[in-house]
């Protein structure tokens, strides 16, 4: 069985450590892990460690560090702009993704957006949850970022190279020109899909309409989806 990550602020210059806090409790009081177990330690920004468990506490685990590692920051970077759904299908979205290889997710208060976020920022806190939850799951080196929520207008700066998935387009993801540079960015509407207006001061800011295939997927599995196309493509799976 693949040891379980475990994320810490910052690992430990030394061979002991304390995983202690929320970690430390799921690790000692919900998954159980005994003497002599072992563990993955990891920052969310690279770095990871080996670590068997020495010790067992009341919601903590004292540890010995063994091999450490660093993965360099994926190139080019996958970002993904996902049209804020209501409810679990916007968790389900940024879950998968986060699963499935994205490095960045920007919230979209898009037209069709059914839910639209408050100011206190509690949607986007799930999101930052979620993801985070997923990596671990996943085993990943770099938690994935999720960036503040941004309007239709604030897009526009970003999106020259740009692929908007949708269902008229002409060009499949599969061939379209991957976009040079740090970056690949994707476009993904919420469960009402992209208004035209969207559409067209997309392509004005360089964007390219590209689509999966002939089924209309929802928006939780359409990001995760195009993620598997272009990690092939890319070479990272």
């Amino acid at each position: 069985m693949t040891a379980s990550l475990f994320l810490v602020e910052a690992l430990p210059p030394g061979d002991a450590y304390t995983l202690d806090g929320p970690e430390g409790h799921h690790a000692a009081t919900v998954q159980r892990l005994r003497v002599g177990e072992v563990l993955l330690l990891g920052d969310g920004r690279g770095s990871t460690a080996v670590a068997i468990v020495t010790a067992v506490g009341r919601g903590s685990l004292e540890v010995r560090i063994g091999a450490r590692s660093y993965e360099p920051r994926p190139h080019p970077r996958l970002v993904v702009v996902q049209g804020i759904a209501k409810g679990e299908r916007g968790e389900l979205a940024v879950q998968a993704m986060a699963e499935c290889g994205v490095d960045t997710i920007v919230p979209w208060s898009a037209a069709r957006s059914i839910v639209q976020w408050k100011p206190d920022r509690k949607g986007r806190q799930r999101w930052v949850d979620t993801v985070r939850e997923a990596a671990k799951q996943a085993r990943r080196a770099w938690v994935p970022e999720v960036g503040e929520q941004e309007s239709t207008k604030d897009l526009e700066v970003r999106l020259a190279g740009a692929l908007i998935l949708h269902q008229d387009a002409e060009t499949p993801l599969t061939t379209v020109d991957l976009p040079g540079g740090e970056e690949v960015v994707l476009v993904v509407g919420p469960e009402g899909g992209i208004t035209p207006e969207e559409l067209t001061a997309f392509e004005s800011a360089g964007a390219h309409p590209v689509r999966l295939g002939t089924e209309i997927l929802r928006t939780s599995t359409a990001g995760p989806a195009a993620l598997a196309i272009l990690n092939m493509r890319l070479g990272r799976w």
